[in-house]
Formats: structure tokens, sequence, C-alpha cells
């Protein structure tokens, strides 16, 4: 009886590596993130949170603009850059309403790529604007965020304002050389880590209101995908940091040894759960946090920054994982919904940001197969 039941065993091992060899290949992630771009492209979220320039927003273009990258170098198909500059036209290029707010700046982000492509000035005049009267008038309020106070939104006062707003300035400094985009990038970053960061476990609080809380395990809580933005957004500042430049350390040190921690916190199943550390508390897979650790861990590897062994395997699985999430009409499911806090998450969720991080991820991982080919 147990011959039958270890090649049955065996079989399903074998089956099991077959489908994971699949998922980590080039055509079969270039067909999934097609089917994944187009099912967004077609399915646009609307109401509260989800205009053309929310934050929301602004991550999906971002996943969009790696995307469109790709399929015009290997295709010769600018259809996502021309859906990309359809959306910049109608919105004149402008940046978002709330003059301080980093969500309402991330979107100027994927604009500043697409000067960098096209040359038209209309496309960066609006968010260097925004950023030079920032620099002028800095905010003047605390790091204690408190949502009946809503100027200590001002400040990068949450984690998540970390990939929102510092590759602005990043990318401003990289593409003018104005000593002012960097100064006040490592001023305004490096308050908002001694505040937030909790150096005995190397991870970000989601926002000062969570220093005292506990999960139900007794483990602090720190939020995966809060934790992901961070991860995602110091991706973003090194890929445009010159690598001369001094203060690229901080950041880099940062990025080293926040996914050193986070590396070894994904779950069995391959995805970084919504509670980081009480992952059992929230056993359901959450796609946009593991998105965004995914493509800050492939970079990380893909620049050297990042020990291969270490982190190829949990690179691999964690891309199974999320392309696990995916329908088959490309609909990318288990996206936490739009708050600050671990929460449960089901199948049938899905959020833009979670299809930007999905592209993000799997255009590295993509780049990082081409560059093996060489």
């Amino acid at each position: 009886m147990k011959k039958p039941f270890l090649l049955i065993f065996f079989f399903l091992i074998t089956v099991m590596q077959v489908v994971g060899q699949q998922h980590f290949d080039k055509a079969a992630i270039k067909s999934i993130m097609k089917r994944v771009a187009d099912w967004q492209i077609a399915n646009p979220n609307k109401g509260a949170e989800h205009d053309d320039l929310d934050w929301t927003h602004a991550t999906l273009y971002m996943g969009m603009l790696d995307w469109a990258e790709l399929t015009e170098k290997e295709d010769g198909d600018d259809s996502y850059y021309q859906w990309l500059l359809r959306i910049g036209r109608r919105n004149h290029f402008q940046v978002g309403k709330w003059m301080y707010h980093a969500d309402f700046i991330a979107v100027g982000q994927p604009f500043i790529d697409l000067y960098n492509k096209y040359g038209n000035k209309k496309m960066i005049a609006p968010v260097m604007a925004r950023a030079n009267w920032i620099i002028e008038n800095p905010a003047e309020t605390t790091l204690e965020l408190d949502y009946g106070k809503l100027e200590t939104l001002d400040r990068w006062s949450w984690c998540d304002a970390l990939f929102m707003a510092p590759p602005v300035y990043a990318k401003l400094y990289a593409l003018t050389k104005d000593k002012k985009y960097l100064d006040f990038l490592n001023k305004e970053y490096k308050a908002t880590y001694d505040y937030l960061y909790d150096k005995e476990e190397h991870l970000f609080y989601r926002d000062r209101r969570y220093f005292a809380k506990r999960e139900a395990n007794g483990k602090k809580v720190f939020w995966g995908r809060g934790n992901g933005w961070v991860l995602g957004g110091l991706a973003e500042i090194l890929q445009v940091l010159p690598r001369n430049e001094p203060s690229r350390a901080f950041y880099q040190d940062l990025f080293v040894t926040l996914a050193t921690r986070v590396v070894g916190l994904q779950s069995p199943d391959g995805y970084w759960h919504a509670s980081l550390l009480d992952p059992a508390s929230y056993p359901s897979p959450e796609t946009s946090a593991t998105g965004f650790i995914v493509y800050a861990f492939a970079y990380g590897v893909n620049e050297g920054l990042l020990d291969k062994k270490t982190f190829m395997p949990v690179i691999e699985k964690g891309w199974q994982a999320l392309v696990d999430a995916v329908e088959p009409t490309g609909k990318l499911g288990y996206v936490q919904p739009i708050g600050a806090d671990p929460r449960k998450v089901t199948r049938d969720m899905t959020e833009v940001y979670g299809v930007g991080a999905f592209l993000l991820s799997g255009c590295q991982i993509y780049n990082q197969l081409s560059n093996h080919e060489k």
C-alpha cells in the first residue's frame, strides 16, 4: 500500500515544481502581466480616493509605466504609454489638491517619468511648482498624526507617505541637480525615520497611534503593506539617486536592513500577511503587501544590494503567490482595502494600487530573467 502512496506523493511534488517553473518563466510572466494590466484598464476604479490624481492611481501608474516601457521595448507597443498620456493630458498633468499632503504629490512621480521620456515641460511644471512651494514654505506641524487635526498630515507622519512623496524629490534632484530637493528629502525622511522606525524590530510603525498597541499574540503592530510601502519607496529613491551622492548611503543601508528583516517574515503560503508579526490573526493572503515587497527584493537582487541565494527563493515563492491570486479574467484578488492597519482580506477584494505593485514586481523579475540570458 505504501508504494502507490509514495508514487502519488512524488507525482504531486513534480507537478507543483513544474507549475512553479512555468510561473517563473519570461513568457508566463509577460502574459499574466498583460492580463492583469488589461483587466484593470477595462475595469477602472471609481468613487472616493479614486480620481485620476489620487495616490491610489499614482501607484497604479508607476506599475503601468514599467509595463509600458517593457512592452514598447520588446513589442513596439506604445498603447500603455498612450493610456498614461491621455490621463495626464486630461488633467493637465496637475497634482492633487492638498498643498502638503504626501498622497497628493504622489502622482508627480509618473509625470516626471513621462517628462523624462517625452521632454514636454507641461508634464513636469505642476509637480515642480508644488515641490518648490513646499520647500519654500515648509510645514511646521509635528509628526504626531491625529486625524482630528488634519494639519498633522502636512508632514510624512505615517509610513505610507515614504512611498508617496520622497521619490518625487529624489527624481527632481536627479533631473535638475538642484540640492534643495535633496536637502528637503534628507531632512524630512530622516525625521520620519527617527520617529516611526522601531530600532529593535527593524520595522516601521504605520503612525504614532500604534506605538503602544499589541496584536492578539502580544507582538507589536507592524502592518505588512505599510512596510511594503517603505521598501517600495526606497527602491524608487535608489533607482534615481546618483551612486556617488553621499546621502545615498543612508537609504541603501536602510533598504538592506529592512529587507533583511522582512525576508524572514514571509508566510509558508508565499505571502506577507496584513500583520507582519501576527500572521495567524490575519491568515488570508494579502497581495498589495506581497507585491511591494517582491518588487523591492527583486530590485535589490538585480542591483546587487541583496544576496541572491537568500532572496531568490523568497522572490520566486512570493511571485507564485501573487500569480495564484489572479483570476482567469486578469482580476487581481486578495488586495487589502484602503486602511491604516491589518485587516481581513478576501479573494474578491481588489484595488488599483495592488495592480501597480503586481506590475512593478513582475517587471523587475522579467528584467532579471532577461539579464540572465545575456
